[in-house]
């Protein structure tokens, strides 16, 4: 074991998920920050548990074949980019590893698997200048002067940098006209320890297409002193078409305000994902890579793969980016969005597109769905609500149980998962090939080269057996009930809901299946791999299963 303030020298084998080299000295780890696969790098230990640790690293002794040199001056500091250090071509398997990682280890998939359906990450062709969205603190350096850029690693201490080469090249200019305006009217920064001071962020916004920009002042009060000095400076930069402002005096790290007032121009502005033409409010989520966000949801609705006689629902719809791309193909689309104010947006969307088969529905995806699930078979005489395809883009935290268990009733022939976060995406993937989906396809989209995040685009089917034949078979022969015929696994968790108040995979009945004799097919339910651990049915649900296997008249 290691101790606090050992230096050491050591090779680094891996890659640790938030992009930090991983070494290990004497089977001891260490992880490094800045370090990369390759590197022989001295480090100090600043934090040693039982079995691993946290250096600092202090030299490059070799640096590795993979290592470049960073075109901004700030990239260790700042924590904007984690891995910008790493060669472009490195990025990208780090990014694939990562997925493959976590369907492995969270979702228990074998390699062999992920080896059949996982495609090649997509990359940039210039992985720089492409965030269409920035937003900048404002603070105060030590001679009392106005500074904005962005935060260092994990602190609030601003790094003053004007010149992010991830955005675009318009920040500068915007920047440095509200630096100049602040200083020449006395205007000060916002102080997060003393809850004083006027300018908290600002917002930019541009168009990739249209070249409009949009700037948006977070502060914390109501009024701009002098707005007019400012606008009449901002208004005089090509492609100026919105300057809102966004009141936020609360004193917490949530950046904009609830609200926004126009100051000059109009309250958003326009750009395009293809042919389809969004209207981007200072409020509304929108993919900050809108170069890579094409080939996203091009990947999306080229998996979705439809004919144009498809009902769809798009579960965390936004403003209705990826609904208006499966419209032009789908017969029908629904969205659902818990954000009022995104699916005002969405439908906004829809209507200066001209579609028209697209609806929208405020609420939580985990509360809409199963709802209009329960009430479609009320008024249709119990009928089921069906879907052919269903689309999830959902928040990092994943998917509500709930929400994948009435996407697995409402057997949608397929099911496509956008997801920026693989290990909560691994965790659902398990419980839907749990209950009768089975991966297709898996591909990575580099949406934020440079860093250490990738969004994941995955294709999901129902299970079909691989041979199937044709058999006769008599009901008295056999002694069987038309109920015991019926008992799918959907009957059973159906059963053992209503009169139970349980919730029950199909892992647990087959597992209580087995007990009780009743043959289950030879690899149905068992593990991915070998080591994986198997979750056992609690007693409870033991019980309630079994209660439906006699109604049934299983056992």
């Amino acid at each position: 074991m290691l101790n606090k303030n050992d230096v050491v020298t050591v090779e680094i084998t891996d890659i640790g998920v938030g992009g930090e080299g991983i070494g290990r000295v004497d089977g001891y780890t260490l992880f490094i920050k800045d370090a990369i696969i390759g590197d022989v790098v001295e480090a100090k230990v600043m934090k040693a548990k039982k079995n691993y640790g946290y250096a600092r690293m202090m030299e490059i002794i070799h640096p590795s074949a993979d290592r470049v040199e960073p075109k901004c001056a700030f990239a260790r500091k700042c924590g904007g980019c984690q891995i910008q250090e790493m060669s472009y071509e490195r990025q990208l398997a780090f990014k694939e590893q990562k997925i493959r990682g976590n369907l492995e280890r969270i979702g228990g998939f074998d390699r062999g698997k992920i080896d059949a359906v996982m495609e090649p990450v997509e990359g940039m062709d210039e992985p720089f200048r492409y965030r269409n969205k920035a937003q900048f603190p404002f603070g105060t350096d030590k001679e009392g002067n106005p500074v904005t850029g962005f935060y260092a690693g994990r602190t609030h201490d601003i790094i003053a940098n004007t010149e992010c080469i991830l955005g675009v090249e318009q920040n500068r200019e915007i920047l440095e006209i509200i630096l100049q305006y602040m200083k020449e009217n006395c205007v000060a920064a916002y102080d997060e320890k003393s809850g004083k001071g006027l300018i908290r962020h600002v917002l930019i916004r541009y168009g990739f297409t249209t070249k409009e920009i949009m700037v948006c002042l977070v502060i914390n009060g109501t009024k701009l002193p002098k707005a007019d000095r400012l606008i009449k400076k901002l208004t005089q930069l090509e492609g100026m078409t919105s300057i809102t402002l966004s009141p936020n005096t609360r004193r917490d790290n949530v950046i904009m305000g609830n609200s926004y007032e126009v100051l000059w121009g109009q309250g958003f502005i326009t750009d395009y994902i293809g042919n389809v033409k969004y209207q981007i409010s200072p409020l509304s989520f929108y993919q900050v890579n809108p170069v890579q966000t094409e080939k996203l949801y091009g990947l999306a609705l080229e998996y979705a793969d439809l004919k144009g006689t498809e009902t769809v629902w798009d579960l965390y719809c936004g403003i209705g980016t990826i609904s208006l791309f499966l419209a032009q193909k789908a017969k029908q689309v629904y969205g659902v969005e818990i954000v009022p104010q995104a699916i005002e947006d969405a439908k906004n969307n829809a209507k200066i597109n001209e579609i028209n088969n697209a609806a929208f529905y405020v609420g939580k995806a985990e509360e809409v769905l199963p709802d209009y699930y329960e009430e479609y078979a009320k008024t249709h005489g119990g009928e089921k609500a069906r879907a052919d395809v269903i689309v999830v883009d959902p928040p990092r935290k994943g998917c509500d149980e709930t929400l994948l268990e009435t996407i697995v009733k409402m057997e949608p022939e397929k099911v496509v998962y956008v997801s920026c976060d693989s290990a909560t995406l691994a965790r659902d993937l398990k419980y839907l090939c749990e209950n009768g989906y089975e991966i297709r396809k898996v591909r990575g989209v580099d949406q934020f080269p440079e860093t250490v995040h990738v969004e994941t685009v995955v294709l999901l089917s129902q299970q079909k057996p691989d041979d199937t034949i044709e058999i006769d078979l008599d009901l008295d022969e056999l002694d069987a009930t038309s109920a015991e015929l019926k008992a799918t696994y959907q009957k059973i968790k159906d059963y053992v809901l209503k009169e139970f108040g349980l919730r029950v995979s199909s892992l647990y009945i087959s597992q209580v299946k087995r007990k009780c004799g009743i043959e289950v097919g030879e690899n149905y339910n068992l593990p991915k791999s070998e080591n994986a651990r198997v979750p056992q049915c609690p007693k409870e649900k033991e019980e309630a299963i079994k209660a439906a296997l006699k109604y049934f008249a299983m056992i």
